[in-house]
Formats: structure tokens, sequence, C-alpha cells
């Protein structure tokens, strides 16, 4: 069944959206998610049916967290969809909620991941504890009496989170097995999303450039290696820059390493050789004395100099690529007609060090307008995305990180499958 053939007039349709969001000082700072999710919520509504929305927001791990609940978010889901929504507090006992709903009217339910069940993995107890099997064995039973729980509230199932698709969770994949298959279906956005990556992998155009940023190489790893047998170019940036020069006896400073990955790194250089794939590394860095990570800025009195990647000095933290870098990697993208971006070139959330993603995302918007198709995934290439005003500019925004890596992986989807089989 697909959402445009179903008739929701009457129904109840509990869909599952991704509406984890980042909020900073009890504000939305990017709506990409939410705005996402709004073609099939409003589907629903415009077609006579109600909704209960369910979603998670952050990682409380089986907690109930007020810093992580979906209460804070109830006035922008209202005033993007133009009608109240209800909360209920306690996604597990909202029948009476559900029950009163009318056509028209819509339910957000609170954050699933306040409950254990949620995800279906033991709390509290270590992997190596004899007694951990047992314990993954009844909560699995609790995962499907929760997934019973919240199938009873609706006359129908609809996944549109994409970004939780690769998760075999009580809400996205167990809950299916409650419904019939003329009664379960994926949203608009999941079928975006799906034919998206279909686009990237079936019908691959000529050069097809990958670029693949973020800290660690450990990671990217499978996503990389299966990409080295599909992709022309494949551009690696950011943090894991200093993995590979460190595994060339490379001078890091005080930059990010995985030591323990030095092997993997010189690995992935053979295999692009092998495979014919041009693997472009950035050669300079832009370095900083002091950064506070968890304030996103540089600290009073710090410097900032530009450094070879493979020669930054003692008490220099390589932050963001260099001049000569952002060449390369424009450079790399020019011509493309496929291209893949998932992961920042550096720490694009200081204005010092955005450098590297904006002259990622500018080639890209350029090479679009040129006829390439360009795929953005991840939470953060699609912040710096819309933080540079490229939204309009790429051919496809994803809402999945890690999904969107599996899929491109060829694994499949648990939120997929247990909607198509």
């Amino acid at each position: 069944m697909t959402i445009d053939q179903f008739n929701f007039a009457g129904k109840k349709a509990i869909v599952r959206v991704d509406f984890n969001v980042p909020i900073q000082e009890g504000k939305i700072t990017d709506m990409t998610r939410i705005n996402g999710a709004l073609p099939t919520l409003k589907l629903i509504l415009d077609g006579g049916g109600s909704l209960i929305i369910m979603s998670h927001m952050g990682k409380p791990k089986g907690k109930a967290k007020k810093e992580l609940s979906l209460g804070q978010i109830i006035d922008a889901v209202s005033e993007a969809l133009g009608t109240p929504v209800k909360f209920a507090p306690d996604c597990a006992k909202a029948q009476e909620a559900a029950a009163a709903l009318k056509p028209g009217e819509v339910l957000l339910l609170e954050n699933l991941r306040f409950y254990p069940e949620e995800e279906g993995k033991p709390v509290g107890i270590d992997k190596e504890d004899p007694a951990y099997e047992e314990a993954k064995k009844a909560m699995k039973a609790s995962q499907k009496e929760f997934a019973k729980t919240l199938a009873s509230y609706a006359d129908c199932y609809v996944m549109d989170a994409f970004g939780t698709a690769h998760r075999k969770h009580a809400s996205t994949a167990v809950i299916a097995d409650y419904f019939d298959a003329d009664h379960k279906m994926l949203g608009l956005l999941m079928e975006k999303e799906v034919q998206a990556v279909d686009n990237v992998l079936s019908n691959i155009k000529r050069p097809f450039v990958a670029i693949m940023g973020g800290s660690k190489v450990s990671t990217k790893i499978g996503i990389i290696e299966n990409l080295l047998g599909k992709v022309d170019k494949l551009v690696l940036c950011g943090g894991m820059t200093y993995t590979f020069s460190k595994a060339h006896g490379g001078k890091i400073g005080e930059s990010i390493v995985e030591l323990d990955k030095l092997d993997v790194a010189l690995g992935v250089e053979e295999m692009a050789k092998k495979n014919g794939v041009e693997l472009v590394l950035g050669e300079d860095s832009v370095c900083c004395t002091g950064y506070d990570f968890s304030t996103f800025s540089v600290k009073e009195g710090a410097k900032i100099q530009v450094f070879p990647s493979n020669a930054i000095e003692d008490g220099w933290d390589g932050l963001d690529a260099g001049p000569i870098s952002r060449e390369k990697f424009a450079k790399a993208i020019e011509g493309a007609k496929t291209i893949l971006w998932n992961g920042p070139a550096g720490c694009f959330e200081c204005e010092e060090f955005t450098a590297g993603s904006r002259a990622i995302g500018d080639a890209i918007a350029k090479a679009t307008k040129e006829g390439a198709f360009s795929l953005i995934g991840g939470g953060d290439s699609v912040a710096c995305v819309n933080k540079f005003g490229l939204a309009d500019q790429v051919s496809y925004i994803s809402t999945g990180g890690g999904a969107l890596l599996e899929a491109i992986e060829g694994k499949i989807l648990p939120g997929v499958a247990a909607i198509k089989g």
C-alpha cells in the first residue's frame, strides 16, 4: 500500500517522524526535519484523518529527561502544521488521548526513548555479564508489548523517519507487525529518500564524486570501502585528515587522530589505487592553539595559523581545510555529474573554521547548476548547506545520517523492510 492510495477519512494514523531537532536555549535552531515531514502529515489531515505523531529526541537511555522532552517543540509543530497540537506526556499511556481524537486533530507523543523498550536494549547490565543474554531476551519481549501499545492507538501506521530507518526499534520496525499490508506504508519523505539513494546508486551519471568528512575514519570505513567500488573520485576531509597524515609519519600537533586506525587509512589508499579511484586528501589546515569544542568558539588569546597537514607544530589543533586544500576539493568536484556529500571539512560551527565546508558547498552548488545530481546527507552537512544558504541550490537534502550511509552501503534498512517486506 502506498500513502497516495490510502483513504484516511475518519481514520487515525500513527506516524513515526524524526523530530530529533537541535535545540538551543529552548529554541529550535534547524527546522529541516520538521519541515521534511510536513507533506506527509498534511496529506493525512487533508484526507480527513487524525494524526498521532511519535518521535525520539536525543539519547535519554530509557529515562525521562526534561531537556529532551518533545513538549518543547509543540508550538513549533503547531505553527508548521497550521493547527493546534495536543500533547501526551507519556507515550505508553496515551490510549484515552488517542481515542478522543477527531478528524483533523493532532496528538504528539512524548519522547519514545524515555522507555528502554523503544530501542530494545537492556539497561544497567554489561554485555559481558552472564545474565545479559537473558535480559536481552526479556527486553525483546517487552519491546513487542511496547510496540503493540503504540499500534493500538491507530488504524494505520506510516513510517516517515528516514533518519532512524536503520534501527530496528519498536516505533520504526516492530510496530509494523501489528498492521496488515493494507494498513502500513512509507510516508512521502521516506519514499523520496529511498528514491534519492536509488538515483545515486542505480542511476549513476559520471563522473561520480563523493565527499566524506567528519572526525573519525572508524565511523565511515564501511561507506568509504563501499564507495571505492562505485565512485570516480573520493574526497576525504575533516578530522580524519590527520589519521591519514599520521599514517605517513606526519606531524599533526594536537589534532584529532585514531592511532589504532593508521593501517586502515593506508588500506583505503591502497584500495583506491587498485580500483582506479582518485583519492583527494587535504594538504594544508587552518589550525588553532585554543578551541573550545563545547561552545564552538576560539578561546581568548588563542592564535590561528595555516600549516601543512603533515607538519602541524605541537600545541596546534587542525580545525579546517586550508586554502590549498579548499582549491583542491573544489577542483575535484568541478564537472561531476553525481555528487554525494556527508560530513563537514572542519569545525564549521565557528566562523573562523567554515571556509573548507563552504568551499565544498559552493562547488557542489555550481556543479548542480551545471546538471549534476547532488545528494547531501547527515546532520552536519545539512546544517552546512542551510548555514551557507545553499539549500535550494542542491538536488536533494537527506534527513538521514546513519540511515543514508547504511543504504548507500547496500544494507537493508529495517524501517523500510518492515513496510515493503
